[in-house]
């Protein structure tokens, strides 16, 4: 009989538990416009829960309590990113958990929010255990920050580039095949879909914590780890950015939403 699958993925779970500082002070926040929307287009009320699912340092999870009329928990199976999201949200329910079983009743939510994390969650399991803790009319939200690498900001372009041409992204596959396979267990009815804009500013300290707080990065050895962000750096004072100087990393906020089928 085979041994079953690690409760969370290894390189995820190496490379968040060390960069969970990282994760904190360089990954960027959510729009409250993307929030906002949300709560209109499901529907959230007071009486209601809502969970931040892989909540990581709770980056979503602060934008959730602070828009939301609803009580708030998050699951997050990594203990150095507990620790961080328990720091900066202290009266926020925290539970270690995973998107494969999640410590709740059923029906216990109105909305699951998953942000970043979807493409390390076992996909069948995860989208089975989701629609569980969902009540009747509920919804699971996906949301994901990511870079615009366009004309308008040549050195962030030349950092991105860096990181891709240096480092294996050992997730690379997931991130193009996990929605597909969320679609195919049919427990949820189509999706829709849509961005906005995400102003988010920093400077290179926090640029390479941004970096840095990648799982892949943060599993890899310290030595090589340092140079890679030394070098990135390097590129990005290349382009003319010096230390303490902020400048724009070009990213959009992109949201897929759909409610669990009644008749699963």
């Amino acid at each position: 009989m085979p041994p079953p699958p690690p409760r969370v993925d290894e390189i995820a779970a190496t490379g968040f538990q060390r960069a969970a500082g990282d994760y904190e002070r360089g990954r960027p926040g959510y729009p409250a416009e993307a929030v906002e929307r949300m709560r209109q287009e499901i529907g959230i009320e007071a009486d209601q829960t809502v969970v931040d699912l892989a909540a990581g340092t709770g980056k979503l999870t602060r934008r959730l309590v602070e828009l939301l009329p609803a009580a708030v928990i998050a699951v997050e199976p990594i203990a150095g990113m507990r620790a961080q999201l328990e720091r900066v949200l202290p009266g926020v329910t925290v539970l270690d958990g995973t998107a494969e079983q999640i410590p709740l009743a059923d029906g216990a939510a109105h909305a699951v929010f998953v942000a970043q994390a979807f493409h390390w969650f076992r996909v069948s399991e995860a989208a089975a255990e989701i629609a569980r803790v969902l009540d009747v009319d509920g919804a699971l939200a996906i949301v994901r920050n990511q870079e615009v690498e366009s004309g308008t900001a040549p050195a962030v372009t030349a950092a991105l580039t860096l990181v891709r041409e240096r480092v294996h992204h050992p997730s690379s596959p997931r991130h193009r095949t996990w929605r597909e396979e969320l679609e195919r267990t049919r427990l949820f009815e189509p999706f829709h879909e849509w961005t906005v804009d995400n102003h988010v500013t920093q400077d290179i300290e926090t640029f390479r914590h941004r970096i840095a707080s990648r799982s892949y990065i943060g599993a890899m050895d310290h030595d090589q780890r340092a140079r890679l962000l030394d070098d990135v750096q390097a590129a990005l004072e290349r382009h003319g950015i010096r230390p303490g100087e902020s400048f724009a990393v070009p990213t959009v906020t992109r949201v897929i939403w759909a409610r669990a089928r009644r008749s699963r």
